[in-house]
C-alpha cells in the first residue's frame, strides 16, 4: 500500500517521468535486449557482463541522469559483478551492427504502441510512407586514446544515416559507421536493403546517385530527391510553367535516367523549383527529381513535400540535441556510436510520450506547445529520486502488458500532465550582428561601467 501511494504521487507530480519510466521497462526488457545482442554480435560475447546492464547504463547517461558512464557505474557499482576496466571493454566493443538493431528493434515496437495511443501526425502523402534519410556526423572526440595525444587534428569517431518516420515522429532505423571520413554515399547499400514497395524517400542530394535511385524504383518504391549536379540525365519533354504554391514556383518537365553498365533506364520528373528565399548556400533555384505519378503527387505537393524535409530534418537534428547523444570522453568509435544509437532510442520513447500527449491534449496543442527540451529536464530532475523511492522490481509489471493495456496506461498518465509546465518559447527573428567595437590597448571591458555609461532614457512628462 505505501509502495502505491508512492507512485501514485509521482504520478500525479511528474507523470511524464513515469511515462518515459514505464515505457523503457517495457521496451528494454532485459530478455529481448540480450537475445538481441546474442542474435547480432560477431565478435563479443557474453560472460558476467550482460548487455542489457550496459544499455541501462548508457541510457541514463545519454539522459542526463549521470554526466559519464563512469559515474554512472560508480553510483550502481553494487549491481554490477565486473570491474570499471570490464564495462570500458564491453562499451568499446558493441559492433555497429549491435547499435542499429538496437534502434530498430525498439523503434518497431514503439510503433506499434503509437498506432494503439492513436497519436500518429497526419501523413505527409496519404497513401504511401514517407521516410527521410539524412547525414549525421559525429562530434570529435577528446584526444583520450593513446594514438590521438599527438595529433593536433580533432578525431572524428564515426558517422552514420538516421532514417526518421515523419508521421510517427521515430527514428526507425540507423546505418553507423565507424569512420569518420566515409562519404555517406557508402552506406547506400544497406539503406536499400531495407527499401519496400510503397516507400516515399525524402532525400537532399548528397544521396542523389543512379544506383540508388534506380534501386528504389526497382523495389516498387518512390524517391523524392534533389538533384545533384553529376547525374547524368536525358530530357524528354520541356519545362513547363504549373504555377505558385507557398510562393514557390514549379516548372515540371520529364527526363530520362539511363545506366549504361546496366542498359537499366527510368523516366522521373524533374522540377525546377523556384524558391522565395535562398537555402543556406545561396541558391534561389533547385531542381527535384521523383519517380512518384503525377496523379498521385502533383508538382506543388512534390515540391511542398521537398521542403517539409527541411523542417523535420532540422526537428530531428534539434531534439536529440537535448540529450548527452555524442559522448565525446568515449573516443572508440564502437562506443561513441552505441551511445548514440541509445539516444535514438530514448528519443524515440520521448517521441512515444509526445504522441500520447496528443492523443489526450490534441495535436495542435501539442505540437504548437510543448517543449521536448522542458519535459527532458524534468525527467532529469526527477528520476533518480522516483527510483529510489520505486525501486527497480516495482516497475516490472509494465514488461509484460500487451500493447493495449501500455496504451490505455500512457492516455491515464498524459491526462495529469499539466501542459503550461513544458512551454515553448518561440524566438522572434535574427537580428543582424552589430558592429563590434575593438579597444586596442585593452584586450577586456568591464561590464558595470559599459551599462552605467548607457544613454539615458527620457522620462515622458
Amino acid at each position: 500500500m505505501l509502495l502505491n501511494s508512492v507512485f501514485d504521487r509521482f504520478a500525479q507530480k511528474s507523470p511524464v517521468a513515469v511515462m518515459v519510466r514505464s515505457l523503457l521497462e517495457h521496451v528494454l526488457t532485459p530478455a529481448s535486449v540480450d537475445a538481441l545482442f546474442d542474435e547480432h554480435a560477431e565478435s563479443q560475447y557474453t560472460r558476467e557482463l550482460l548487455f542489457s546492464q550496459i544499455v541501462d547504463l548508457m541510457g541514463q547517461v545519454v539522459c542526463g541522469i549521470y554526466p559519464s558512464a563512469n559515474a554512472a557505474y560508480q553510483k550502481q557499482r553494487q549491481s554490477f559483478s565486473v570491474s570499471r576496466t570490464a564495462v570500458y571493454d564491453k562499451l568499446n566493443g558493441v559492433e555497429p551492427q549491435v547499435s542499429a538493431a538496437l534502434t530498430r528493434q525498439t523503434a518497431a515496437h514503439l510503433t506499434a504502441v503509437i498506432h494503439e495511443l492513436g497519436g500518429a501526425l497526419p501523413d505527409l502523402l496519404p497513401g504511401y510512407r514517407v521516410k527521410i534519410i539524412d547525414g549525421n556526423c559525429l562530434a570529435k572526440s577528446e584526444h583520450r586514446l593513446q594514438e590521438l595525444r599527438t595529433i593536433a587534428a580533432a578525431p572524428l569517431p564515426g558517422k552514420s544515416l538516421v532514417a526518421p518516420n515523419p508521421a510517427l515522429m521515430l527514428a526507425i532505423d540507423v546505418f553507423p559507421c565507424e569512420d569518420g571520413h566515409a562519404q555517406e554515399r557508402s552506406l547506400l547499400d544497406g539503406v536499400l536493403a531495407t527499401v519496400e514497395a510503397n516507400d516515399v524517400w525524402i532525400e537532399d542530394r548528397n544521396f542523389c546517385t543512379l544506383g540508388f535511385l534506380l534501386g528504389i524504383a526497382e523495389r516498387q518504391a518512390y524517391f523524392v530527391v534533389r538533384q545533384h549536379q553529376n547525374l547524368p540525365w536525358t530530357v524528354v519533354t520541356e519545362a513547363e510553367y504549373a504555377g505558385v504554391h507557398e510562393e514557390v514556383e514549379a516548372s515540371p518537365q520529364t527526363v530520362r535516367l539511363d545506366n549504361s553498365e546496366t542498359d537499366e533506364t527510368l523516366r522521373v520528373r524533374r522540377l525546377e523549383l523556384r524558391l522565395p528565399q535562398p537555402t543556406r548556400d545561396g541558391d534561389r533555384v533547385i531542381h527535384v527529381l521523383t519517380n512518384l505519378p503525377a496523379s498521385a503527387a502533383s508538382a506543388s505537393v512534390t515540391a511542398g513535400l521537398y521542403r517539409k524535409r527541411w523542417k523535420i530534418e532540422t526537428l530531428f537534428q534539434a531534439s536529440p540535441s537535448a540529450l548527452e547523444s555524442e559522448q565525446t570522453r568515449l573516443g572508440y568509435p564502437k562506443a561513441e556510436l552505441f551511445a548514440f544509437c541509445v539516444s535514438l532510442v530514448a528519443y524515440n520513447v520521448l517521441a512515444v510520450v509526445r504522441a500520447a500527449l496528443r492523443a489526450v491534449h490534441t495535436r495542435e496543442m501539442v505540437e504548437d506547445n510543448v517543449s521536448t527540451y522542458y519535459l527532458l529536464h524534468e525527467i532529469k530532475g526527477v528520476y533518480q529520486g522516483m527510483m529510489i523511492a520505486f525501486p527497480d522490481a516495482e516497475w516490472r509489471r509494465f514488461r509484460d502488458l500487451t500493447t493495449a493495456q501500455l496504451a490505455a496506461e500512457l492516455k491515464a498518465l498524459a491526462s495529469k500532465v499539466r501542459l503550461s509546465a513544458y512551454q515553448r518559447h518561440k524566438r522572434g527573428p535574427k537580428k543582424p550582428r552589430p558592429e563590434r567595437t575593438r579597444y586596442k590597448d585593452s584586450p577586456h571591458v568591464s561590464t558595470a561601467r559599459v551599462i552605467a555609461n548607457r544613454p539615458k532614457r527620457k522620462r515622458s512628462p
